[in-house]
């Protein structure tokens, strides 16, 4: 299983004022300065075999400094220019585009870019997606049917699903969904939504791994998650995606509780020259890379050739909400509406 380190949720104003220095150590010890520094919001457990990978087969070694995704882009943020950063690996488009929008990105090379579907990408080039993330509905199957599940993530806020929503809004995952909803939306329906739900008792979670296995273990009805935590459940408990009693419903219509979202990457302006940083980026967006996210992790690969689990629909069947992932930039002001609806403190 994944370990997470807790994370309160503050706006980027508050996490640049607490000064975050180190949000991680790095991963190569006391001994000479990295070739390459990488600033992760995405867990050591989930990606740290990969970059152990990317050394053993390059030679290039690599300091990574692991925070969650929040906090690493303030932290860019706060140190700007001086920032020993090459590389910013982030859990969502919104974090990237929180960067890229502070003038902090070097826009990448096409060859690179290329490799992506134009969605799954920054228009200005600044940032490219490495995997796709689709937002779910995960559920009881001993005690929900198909047929029980709402058509809209919306729906959740009526009287039938009191206390039995479970949500993690400290979670990044979930405030980019949040975002999304402002951006499809509107601000006034999105901070309705997010009240009509702190009023019907949701059952807050630190994180989405904890609400999977909730739902797996019958102590909770449904969550809103990423797709890929339930196929984690199964590799944790040595099953079968189809042995587990969670599942997946992927919201259809192009809801906005069925958002694909991305982890990404983007290049320092600093380090817009450095060989190494593209190289790592490169690998990434390699079919090697590719296939560890898409065996290891069960998350969507974004490069042709690469399959997917057979378990999981292909990206391109899913109904999707049609929304820009480049308008889902403005993390600070979703962190504050969620806030704002008491769904934390």
């Amino acid at each position: 299983m994944r370990t997470f380190r807790t994370a309160a949720v503050v706006t980027v104003a508050a996490l640049l004022a607490t000064g975050l220095a180190a949000c991680g150590g790095g991963s190569n010890g006391g001994g000479s300065p990295a070739a390459l520094t990488v600033y992760s919001g995405r867990s050591e457990a989930l990606v740290g075999p990969l970059i152990q990978q990317f050394t053993q087969e390059t030679g290039i070694t690599v300091d990574v400094r692991y925070g969650n995704t929040a906090q690493m882009a303030a932290q860019l943020m706060e140190e700007g220019d001086r920032s020993p950063a090459h590389v910013f690996l982030a859990q969502d488009a919104g974090a990237l585009g929180a960067v890229a929008k502070a003038g902090l990105f070097a826009p990448l090379p096409e060859e690179i870019l290329d490799r992506v579907p134009a969605q799954y990408r920054a228009t200005n080039g600044q940032w490219v997606g490495v995997t796709g993330r689709a937002r779910v509905l995960a559920y009881d199957s001993q005690t929900l049917d198909p047929a029980d599940l709402p058509a809209s993530v919306f729906d959740l806020t009526a009287p039938e699903w009191r206390g039995r929503v479970g949500v993690a809004p400290t979670n990044a995952s979930f405030q980019a969904f949040v975002t999304a909803m402002r951006v499809q939306h509107g601000d006034d329906r999105a901070r309705q939504w997010l009240a009509d739900l702190a009023a019907n008792d949701p059952q807050i979670r630190e994180n989405n791994v904890q609400i999977v296995a909730d739902i797996d273990e019958g102590r909770l009805a449904v969550g809103l998650v990423n797709h890929y935590y339930v196929f984690e459940r199964a590799k944790e408990l040595g099953v079968g995606i189809d042995d587990l009693r969670v599942r997946l419903h992927f919201f259809p219509d192009g809801d906005t509780g069925a958002l694909v979202n991305v982890s990404g990457v983007g290049l320092l302006s600093s380090a817009a020259d450095n060989a190494n940083a593209r190289r790592f980026i490169e690998y990434l967006l390699s079919p090697t890379g590719q296939r560890y996210f898409a065996e290891q992790t069960f998350e969507y690969p974004l490069i042709a050739g690469v399959a997917l689990d057979p378990a999981l629909p292909p990206l391109d069947e899913l109904e999707a909400p049609d929304i820009d992932l480049n308008d889902l930039d403005t993390l600070a002001a979703t962190v504050e509406m969620i806030q704002q609806s008491g769904l934390t403190t």
